[in-house]
């Protein structure tokens, strides 16, 4: 969720800070810092003295992959008629907790439909 929203605010805003990722999620400064530290602990982001917030390699990585998880579950979702803000907010929640597997079967299906 932080590695995503940090990766799409980065297209969006010319640097990145704790306060916009607290912002977009609408989560307490606190709690966005805490998950900072976690992420730079973990190597997939970096922060400048200014408190600008950069993805590593590794964290760019991840972010893309479920930020394209995301995008494809939403997608799916609203051909299936669901409503785009509700699509959206269980994408979010799929994105985490869907397999490699699963997620390959229905950008596979997704790919052979529309090529029909």
């Amino acid at each position: 969720m932080y590695l995503e929203t940090i990766l799409i605010l980065s297209e969006k805003l010319p640097v990145v800070r704790s306060v916009d990722v607290a912002n977009e999620l609408d989560f307490k400064k606190s709690s966005v810092s805490i998950a900072m530290k976690n992420l730079r602990e973990k190597n997939q982001i970096t922060m400048t003295d200014a408190g600008y917030i950069y993805l590593t390699e590794e964290g760019r990585s991840i972010a893309e992959m479920i930020y394209e998880r995301h995008k494809v579950i939403a997608k799916v979702l609203e051909a299936l008629g669901v409503p785009k803000d509700i699509a959206n907010n269980d994408a979010c929640r799929i994105e985490h907790v869907i397999s490699r597997e699963s997620f390959e079967a229905i950008k596979k299906h997704i790919h052979q439909f529309s090529q029909k």
